[in-house]
């Protein structure tokens, strides 16, 4: 069943490119070489807004028709966790402002209706838009949707496009439990999905299928969905409102099979694997492309939700909005994870567009912000073919600095330079968004950035408004390259770093080869200075940043001999020469940015260069195969890769357009063993194509990871095994054996229900002696795969105290405590804390204070704020590392150090 679906995928991956990526010349046999992909959109430059954060256009809406109770309406503009006033109306009129950075599209945070106010969170109100209970308006504290239908139709008049930000993981927070509101999640292991006759199911057999079966709200489900009364119709659509349509599971931890089927901090989450639930999203989303002429989604949560879901969302609805007069539409996810293996694997596997690029996020901070070194950087560039396939590539990705979860680029250069002073700081800023405007993808600029905006840290510090704010934590905030604060309106185009964005996004306007022209490494320092890369298209443009503090000069290859190259950005010689071994020699100003264009065009090349396919190996994940090639010479060249299985055609799975040349080819849909057959084909700037030999590989057997318990833990009682596959298949059976002490492996169990594979091991009636070693694996017959030994050890008696040790060096700990949540610590405990009354150390000794914690269960964790009371500005009332937690089992004690977010688990030096 998973093959099928799997070989259905690539073949249809396979005719869209074909479609999309014509031949580009002949001369290779029966294959031909092809110009890489360039999807629709490759150029646009994105601006991020929170509508409520961004100007007030009409203070009538303010409180959403609710009235004046700030926990009935939401509205409280001095509380940076409510509604502060901004809408649609603000945006619109702010279009000019908008447009002269550069912009050419506006991505939207959700706009829909929001349950007001959760008062369990905080409370605090849905300002955000993640709360969603009427998918088919505009949240009434924004506007309506006729102002809605008037700023797209005022944006594409400027020739601007207009993004939604949407959700299909979860609504707001309505259903709750028989057994209470906001339980612990319970796994599919412990208590299975049953049918509405009671016979227990893995939803994962039937995901997307007409064939799912009917469910019951009484019999289907570990904990009993029930409604409030007054809220048994709340949600719009109205089938959003059965419960049979959601998990119903429990809170997710975010780790495992929790993360696709929990309830994030309560919110319901959908039951996306039921077919009712992908049609009436599908729906529900093609309806505002239909009436309002959205023209592309940012879509969240992305990686919380199944596969098969995505298979069937993106194909329909981008067919659906084609079809409506939308060639262009283009859709991206939210994956937050740095892994290319990972994040890749929704544009490939799952046949989405695009995901943002938060593996960039982290290189260009490490980069700009940090000073890490050039070389780095290059080796993240090299790794973009990850994304490379038959129908998208890394060119496709929104590109981001920061943003409303993670905290903002000003932020990051400030807590990464402390003490640098305004100056660096700024410069650290636009160095980092010259990186992003001038290397592949769209980049992305986070509303307020472009005035300088800062804050401590994520969430609800990193969404301050642009329009005056009455929030104090706000008025707190030290903005960049002004003197403003955010007591006064903040929309300023001469500030130096809303010109710096609007002259890159006018630099690129002006060179489209800046946007969407091959993008090849060229040059890196060891550690920080000089990277340089080369952006092409008929003629070649040399970037060339350096982060470090000094000038630094770099001798670049490029792809011209003794041509002429001209300054068209940054501060340096007007024109330079290419010597003839083709490279030219620029001096790079400290945390500073050049341009240098050819003025003349790339030679054309006289004639094919050689092309040899090196031999394809499983990758980091053997559902991907590695498939490198070479090609001989130094010019401008493009290389096709194609795959075959068994007797069929030869197939293109993807086109790279810079050196190293190579795809990661998914081959999760074929079976084990399976012989796959590769080509080349490189495709010369003058149209000459060549193909290399032939080269095979068997699909690798599927890889077990042990994911619980963690490596050197300590256990006692019954232990949860859990191991994940990859690539995950629904046939899958997992047999769990254990060792004791060196000895034999014997079976403990065996769990055929994906996505997660768990066994519970009950030690107790082995009467083992503390610090006994206990040791895991998990093994899967057919194809037969062993995961890594996992290895722990057996506990002593439940511990009663956890210590915390706290150091500050001068002694000052009067008023500093701990704000504790979590199942470890004595609900007695708990009941004695509050935000304005942390728990108090217990003694100082030795220059440390140290904090006694009652427990009642050990292995769970204990959560930790380090703060003064009501202190919640870092580093002055609150320690940084936001929430942190350990396990007493594990770590009986900690350590920890002002202004340092590491948790110790030994005493570390205090000089």
């Amino acid at each position: 069943m998973r093959i099928k679906r799997g070989l259905a995928v690539l073949t249809s991956a396979v005719l869209a490119a074909t479609a999309l990526s014509t031949p580009a010349a002949a001369g290779a046999g029966a294959l031909s070489g092809r110009h890489s992909l360039r999807a629709p959109v490759t150029d646009e430059n994105f601006y991020f807004v929170m509508a409520d954060r961004f100007d007030n256009g009409r203070t009538a809406n303010d409180q959403g028709g609710l009235g004046a109770d700030p926990l009935v309406s939401g509205f409280d503009p001095t509380r940076k966790g409510f509604y502060n006033g901004g809408d649609l109306a603000g945006l619109q009129r702010r279009l000019d402002y908008i447009q002269r950075l550069g912009t050419t599209s506006i991505w939207l945070t959700p706009s829909f209706k929001n349950k007001a106010v959760q008062l369990e969170d905080g409370p605090s109100a849905g300002y955000h838009g993640y709360w969603i209970t009427d998918f088919t308006q505009i949240d009434p504290h924004l506007g309506t949707n006729a102002e809605l239908r008037s700023l797209v139709d005022a944006a594409h008049t400027r020739g601007m496009k207009v993004y939604f930000d949407i959700i299909t993981n979860h609504t707001a927070d309505v259903i709750g439990y028989e057994s209470g509101a906001r339980q612990a999640y319970v796994s599919k292991d412990v208590s299975p999905y049953r049918d509405a006759a009671g016979r227990p199911f893995d939803d994962r057999d039937y995901a997307g299928k007409a064939t799912f079966p009917a469910m019951d709200p009484k019999k289907s489900f570990p904990y009993v969905p029930v409604l409030d009364p007054a809220e048994r119709n709340l949600k719009v659509p109205a089938w959003l409102n059965d419960v049979t349509l959601y998990h119903n599971r429990g809170d997710t931890t975010f780790t495992g099979e929790n993360s696709l089927y929990g309830d994030f901090f309560g919110l319901d989450d959908l039951f996306t694997e039921h077919p009712r639930v992908v049609k009436g999203m599908t729906e529900v989303y093609e309806k505002w492309i239909a009436d309002f002429g959205i023209d592309g989604f940012r879509i969240d949560t992305m990686k919380h939700v199944n596969d098969e879901f995505w298979q069937k969302f993106g194909p329909e609805v981008l067919s659906f909005a084609r079809a409506h007069g939308k060639p262009e539409f283009f859709m991206f996810g939210e994956v937050f994870d740095t892994s290319r293996s990972f994040t890749s694997q929704f544009t490939t596997r799952d046949r989405m567009q695009a995901v943002l690029d938060f593996p960039f996020q982290d290189a260009a901070r490490n980069y700009a912000s940090r000073g890490q070194s050039a070389s780095a950087l290059g080796s993240f560039f090299a790794a973009d073919d990850w994304y490379t396939d038959a129908d998208s590539n890394v060119y496709q990705l929104p590109t981001f600095l920061g943003n409303h979860d993670m905290g903002r680029i000003g932020s990051f250069v400030q807590a990464d330079n402390p003490g640098a002073g305004d100056a660096e700081w700024v410069s650290r800023d636009r160095l980092a968004h010259e990186l992003m405007y001038l290397s592949r993808g769209n980049p992305v600029v986070y509303y307020g950035d472009e005035q300088g905006f800062t804050g401590p840290g994520g969430d609800q510090d990193a969404r301050q408004t642009l329009f005056a704010s009455r929030v104090p934590e706000y008025l707190d905030d030290d903005l960049l390259g002004t003197t403003a604060t955010h007591a006064q309106d903040n929309f300023v185009t001469t500030h130096p770093l809303y010109r710096g964005i609007a002259d890159l996004a006018d630099l690129t306007r002006r060179y489209p080869a800046l946007r969407d022209g091959a993008h090849q490494h060229r040059y890196a320092d060891e550690g920080a200075g000089v990277y340089a890369f080369s952006r092409t298209g008929d003629r070649e443009f040399v970037v060339a940043l350096n982060n470090s503090e000094q000038p630094r000069t770099a001798t670049i290859p490029t792809y011209i001999s003794k041509g002429k190259f001209d300054l068209v950005y940054g501060a340096g010689p007007a024109t330079v020469r290419s010597a003839t071994d083709r490279t030219i020699t620029v001096t790079v100003p400290p945390l500073s940015t050049v341009v240098y264009a050819s003025s003349g065009r790339i030679p054309p090349s006289k004639a094919a260069p050689a092309v040899s396919l090196g031999q394809p190996t499983p990758s980091a994940t053997p559902s991907r195969i590695h498939v490198p090639a070479t090609v001989a010479g130094s010019s401008f060249a493009e290389v096709t890769f194609y795959a075959r299985s068994g007797h069929g055609a030869w197939q293109p799975i993807g086109t790279d357009d810079n050196a190293p040349y190579q795809v990661f080819h998914d081959v999760s849909g074929l079976p084990a063993g399976t012989p796959v057959h590769y080509r080349a084909v490189v495709l010369d700037n003058n149209g000459h194509s060549r193909a290399s030999s032939t080269r095979t590989a068997r699909v690798p057997a599927p890889s077990l990871t042990i994911e619980a318990p963690a490596e050197s833990a300590n256990v006692r009682g019954t232990v949860e095994v859990r191991a994940v596959a990859d690539p995950e298949r629904s046939t899958h059976v997992v047999r769990f054996e254990r060792s004791v002490a060196g000895g034999p492996w014997t079976t403990i169990g065996r769990d055929d229900s994906s996505p997660a594979y768990t066994v519970f091991d009950n030690l107790t009636p082995l009467n083992l002696a503390a610090g006994t070693q206990i040791r895991y694996r998990a093994v899967l017959k057919e194809p037969a795969a062993v995961s890594d030994i996992r290895t722990v050890r057996y506990a002593g008696p439940p511990l009663t105290t956890a210590t915390v040790h706290y150091y500050r060096p001068a002694a000052d700990y009067t008023g500093w405590g701990l704000h504790l949540w979590g199942d470890a610590v004595d609900p007695a405990t708990l009941a004695q804390i509050a935000w304005d009354k942390p728990w108090p150390a217990t003694r100082i000794e030795n220059g440390w204070a140290s904090y006694e914690i009652p427990l009642t269960d050990d292995t769970k964790p204990i959560n930790f704020i380090m703060h003064l009371p009501k202190g919640d500005t870092v580093p002055t009332t609150r320690e940084p590392g936001g929430d942190r937690a350990f396990t007493p089992i594990d770590n009986p004690q900690i350590w920890l150090k002002q202004g340092d977010p590491t948790v110790y688990t030994t005493a570390p030096p205090t000089t």
